[in-house]
């Protein structure tokens, strides 16, 4: 669930009541905008953004909502414009008032062709069969995190799609650059590379192409060279999305070119949302949050061995925690937004915010790529826990949770013919993911253990 974080100042008006939070009132979400009670008027934008979860109850996930609010969501997977309502408004109305909210989304874009670039890279020492886990280990989460922070500095630099492995993981150790030479050897991985630079290079040719759309005045020329942007990245998608290229490797690798195709169906996104179509920006964000879904159950069940587990536990649980928890409030702004009267919509146009506090905020209180991911941190508490079997499980409840049922109706009716009588479903709705899949296979044990004694 997101918490918003506002300014002290405005927090302090929303403790006397004076100002209060906005919400969805279709849904019930919050917006990170506030409003004064008393006249209505919109004053202020939140400068934090925080998942609430009772695994890791404080994750920043966005610091600030100024200039780098549309940037990554730390290790590159879906980025999203999560702008204020006034800024999504600017948007929508062709940038009459101000020309900031341009810049923003100029940087977004950017970023995302950065992400691409790293994720695509990291396939350079994955790639094609199964990695063992002192080459995944060099490129997991922590480490993405730390190219991301690279390239962003100008330490590396995308060419084609791909950066320089060898210069960038130069201090991992022999066996890591040995590898990058093997895989760039493998005929199979120079055939997915072919396609990867050449689907990159459309993704590179859309953005540019969407910058210069920014910049028409005319709506109509607008529309029609944002559709020559959507006809690239549907070209490019198609690569990415590729079934063949797909089955053709490991569980992290796939994982990686998912996380490519997820940025680039939100460049689409973003496409509708700057040529003013908000019914269709929330049609394409609630599809991508279940291909999300559905990617990852595929990549799941893709993982063969506990080092792959290793790698894509962190990965896939910063996807949920994180990034479908972005793109879940972009659609609720977008549908807010949609609901909103005329007079409300002149309020929102008049409002004046300060960019400025909120960007000073944002460079204060960044993450910092050098700090281990409090996934990761987790993901070794539940290893303590837990045997592979219950954690991959625990991933697929993550991303399936309509899959918990079956999951504690089994173990309900296992504990009752075993006669623990507090493992009811009731109970058990209570339970983490940890528990329930935990229990799950305890049982899956017992049943199985009987059998085994007879053969």
């Amino acid at each position: 669930m997101l918490q918003f974080v506002f300014t002290p100042e405005i927090q302090a008006l929303i403790d006397a009541g004076v100002y209060e939070v906005v919400r969805n009132n279709a849904t019930g979400q919050l917006i990170g905008t506030v409003r004064d009670k008393l006249t209505g008027r919109f004053a202020g934008n939140a400068i934090q953004a925080i998942v609430m979860d009772d695994r890791s109850p404080f994750i920043n996930i966005i610091n600030g909502a100024g200039k780098d609010i549309i940037g990554n969501v730390i290790n590159g997977n879906p980025v999203s414009p999560l702008l204020s309502g006034l800024q999504m408004f600017q948007v929508h109305r062709g940038f009459q008032k101000t020309y900031a909210e341009i810049d923003i989304v100029k940087a977004g874009i950017q970023s995302l062709q950065a992400s691409v670039g790293v994720l695509q890279a990291t396939t350079s020492v994955i790639g094609v069969g199964v990695a063992t886990g002192v080459v995944l280990s060099a490129v997991n989460l922590w480490q993405t995190m730390k190219l991301r922070e690279d390239v962003k500095q100008l330490r590396l630099e995308v060419k084609d799609g791909f950066i320089d492995l060898k210069k960038a993981l130069k201090d991992q150790g022999k066996e890591i650059i040995q590898r990058i030479d093997e895989v760039a050897q493998d005929i199979m991985f120079q055939q997915h590379r072919l396609e990867f630079i050449k689907a990159y290079g459309k993704f590179l040719e859309a953005t540019k192409l969407m910058r210069t759309a920014m910049s028409f005045q005319d709506l109509s020329d607008r529309k029609l060279e944002l559709a020559n942007v959507r006809q690239s990245l549907g070209e490019a998608l198609s690569i990415y999305n590729s079934p063949q290229l797909l089955s053709e490797t490991c569980a992290a690798g796939q994982l990686r070119r998912y996380e490519c195709a997820w940025a680039i169906d939100q460049t689409i996104v973003l496409s509708y949302q700057l040529q003013n179509e908000p019914a269709a920006v929330s049609d394409r964000l609630s599809q991508l949050q279940t291909k999300i879904r559905q990617d990852t159950r595929k990549v799941i069940d893709s993982c063969e061995t506990e080092e792959e587990l290793d790698f894509l536990f962190p990965e896939i649980t910063r996807i949920h925690d994180h990034d479908l928890a972005v793109l879940e409030s972009w659609q609720n702004h977008i549908d807010w937004l949609r609901t909103l009267p005329e007079s409300e919509l002149k309020l929102l146009e008049s409002a004046e915010f300060n960019p400025t506090e909120i960007a000073q905020i944002s460079d204060t209180n960044s993450t910092t790529a050098l700090e281990i991911p409090p996934e990761i941190q987790l993901y070794e508490s539940l290893k303590q826990k837990s045997h592979y079997q219950s954690l991959l499980d625990q991933m697929r409840l993550m991303m399936q949770p309509e899959l918990r049922r079956q999951y504690e109706l089994y173990v309900s009716q296992q504990s009752a013919i075993a006669q623990h009588k507090t493992l009811t479903q009731p109970n058990l709705q209570q339970a983490s993911n940890l528990a329930v899949a935990n229990l799950y296979w305890y049982f899956k044990h017992r049943e199985q253990t009987p059998a085994l004694e007879q053969i």
